[in-house]
């Protein structure tokens, strides 16, 4: 069974979601026969430099510097009940498509999951910014990533297509906002909902999944 989670590396709520979906999968019992595939979301595709965060927000949205600060906070409390330790005061908002390029070719070399983890703790427990390519080529490192080879990635247009791609079929799926988790094609979870959603969903859509291969 594959599970296709659409996700931007500086959605704060991205990161506890693939907590929560890890947490559902660890109890399941049928794990061993789960693949999750990152599909590329750029919340901000349009961001053409490096801006604070709290800035982007407050302008984005129309909102106050302190109610910027609340929303962080409570995004930082939740984050820490699933263990994550979030420092979002300092956090830079800018385009992440290069970010999704270089994810979606980790993927042929078997790094993905590696590489995704790496960018959400970088970006959001040590305040670490995700947008130039030396940005990029040093949390490739840390999981033994090649820089030569992350390199070469980043400096011609590779795996851009692909992200567009995601981005169309995750507007003609119907999301809107992600994280956006979709099951063999056929069970949707929009939003870092609830462990139990996430259990309840996943023991559905393996039940079809036996049933869809037993037709076959």
């Amino acid at each position: 069974m594959i599970i296709d989670v659409w996700s931007d590396v500086v959605c704060p709520w991205c990161f506890i979601g693939k907590r929560r979906l890890e947490k559902a999968l660890s109890t399941f019992e049928h794990k061993d026969k789960v693949t999750i595939r990152h599909r590329a979301f750029q919340l901000q595709p349009d961001i053409a430099e490096t801006v604070p965060t709290k800035e982007y927000l407050a302008q984005k949205y129309q909102l106050p510097a302190e109610k910027v600060t609340e929303m962080q906070a409570n995004v930082c409390a939740i984050a820490d009940g699933e263990g994550l330790c979030y420092e979002l005061d300092e956090t830079l908002s800018g385009n992440t498509f290069d970010a999704h390029r270089l994810l979606l070719w980790s993927a042929t070399i078997g790094k993905q999951d590696d590489l995704l983890e790496a960018m959400y703790s970088s970006y959001f427990e040590k305040s670490r910014p995700l947008f130039s390519h030396s940005d990029l080529v040093s949390v490739a490192l840390s999981v033994n990533i090649d820089a030569v080879d992350s390199e070469a990635i980043l400096t011609t247009d590779k795996f851009a297509d692909e992200v567009i791609a995601d981005r169309n079929l995750a507007a003609q799926l119907g999301a809107s906002g992600v994280p956006f988790f979709v099951f063999d094609m056929k069970f949707g979870i929009s939003g870092a909902q609830p462990l139990e959603t996430f259990t309840k969903t996943l023991e559905g859509a393996w039940e079809q999944h036996l049933t869809g291969n037993k037709a076959e």
